[in-house]
C-alpha cells in the first residue's frame, strides 16, 4: 500500500523548504503556506496593484541563482515570522508582509544572486500561491523514483533538489505517469493528477550546499528522453492530510 511518507512546504518562492507531518487543503486552491510570497527581480512584471499571478520568470530562482536551493525555512503561523538559514550565511527572521522585513529579505537574497542575473528588487504576494503552473496546484512526486534516479546516477539525490509538496512512498518506479488524469484521496482531500513536471536547472545544485553538483536535467534527458519528474496536482475535495495516509488511486 502506498503512503504519504513526507510534505513540504515553501513559504517564500525558491527560498527555503520546511517539513510538516499535516496540513489543511482547500478545494482549488494552492497549499497554505506554499510560495505565497516571492522575490521579484528589477525586470519583473508582477502588478503589486492587481496581484495576478504570473510566471516564475519574474522571480529571483534557484536555476539562475542555485546558491537560493540550500535555504532552509522555519514558519511561526502566529506571527506569520518566517525565519531562512543558510550554510554560508547569518540566519534571517522576517515577516514578508511588514515593508522593513520585506527590504530586509530583498538585501540579504542578494548576497547569494549572481552578479550577471537581475537583481531581487522587492517582495511579491499574488492573489494565490505563486506555484508554475496556470491553475492553483501543488506537487506530488514518487520515492521510488527518487530511489531508481539515484541508483543509476550512482550518488544520493535529495528530495530538497526537487522542492516538491507531498512524497509518495510505495508506488512503483515512474509509475505515477500513468496516473495522469486519474484522482487520489489521500485523509480527506483528493486530487486531480494533471500533467507532468518539466525540470529546470534548479535541481543541479545540491540543497545542503547551494553548489552545482550534477545535472539533474540532462541526466534525465540521457536516461529517459525527457526531463520530467513529479506530476502536478490541483485539490479537487477540501481536507486534511497527514505523514502517513493511505493513497488511494480511483
Amino acid at each position: 500500500m502506498a503512503t504519504l511518507a513526507n510534505i513540504w512546504r515553501h513559504p517564500i518562492k525558491s527560498h527555503g523548504r520546511e517539513a510538516v507531518s499535516r496540513v489543511g487543503l482547500t478545494k482549488g486552491d494552492t497549499m497554505p503556506w506554499d510560495r505565497v510570497w516571492a522575490v521579484a527581480h528589477e525586470a519583473s512584471k508582477f502588478d503589486r496593484d492587481t496581484r495576478a499571478w504570473v510566471p516564475y520568470s519574474n522571480f529571483v530562482l534557484g536555476s539562475k541563482a542555485p546558491e537560493l536551493q540550500a535555504i532552509s525555512a522555519s514558519v511561526d503561523e502566529a506571527s506569520g515570522v518566517i525565519t531562512l538559514s543558510h550554510p554560508a550565511a547569518t540566519a534571517i527572521a522576517v515577516n514578508p508582509d511588514l515593508p522593513a522585513d520585506a527590504a530586509r529579505l530583498v538585501a540579504w537574497s542578494a548576497a547569494f544572486v549572481p552578479p550577471n542575473r537581475a537583481a531581487p528588487a522587492y517582495v511579491a504576494k499574488a492573489v494565490r500561491g505563486m506555484t508554475d503552473t496556470t491553475f492553483a496546484s501543488l506537487s506530488i512526486l514518487s520515492l521510488s523514483s527518487l530511489s531508481d534516479l539515484s541508483a543509476r546516477a550512482d550518488q544520493e539525490l535529495s528530495m530538497g533538489r526537487f522542492r516538491g509538496n507531498l512524497w509518495v512512498d510505495g508506488w512503483d518506479a515512474w509509475a505515477e505517469f500513468a496516473l495522469i488524469g486519474r484522482e487520489i484521496s489521500l485523509g480527506d482531500a483528493r486530487f486531480l493528477l494533471r500533467e507532468r513536471i518539466k525540470r529546470c536547472s534548479a535541481t543541479a545544485a545540491n540543497p545542503a550546499t547551494g553548489k552545482l553538483d550534477f545535472d539533474t536535467p540532462a541526466f534525465l534527458e540521457s536516461q529517459f528522453g525527457h526531463r520530467d519528474f513529479g506530476i502536478y496536482a490541483e485539490v479537487v475535495q477540501s481536507g486534511e492530510i497527514a505523514v502517513g495516509d493511505a493513497v488511494i488511486v480511483h
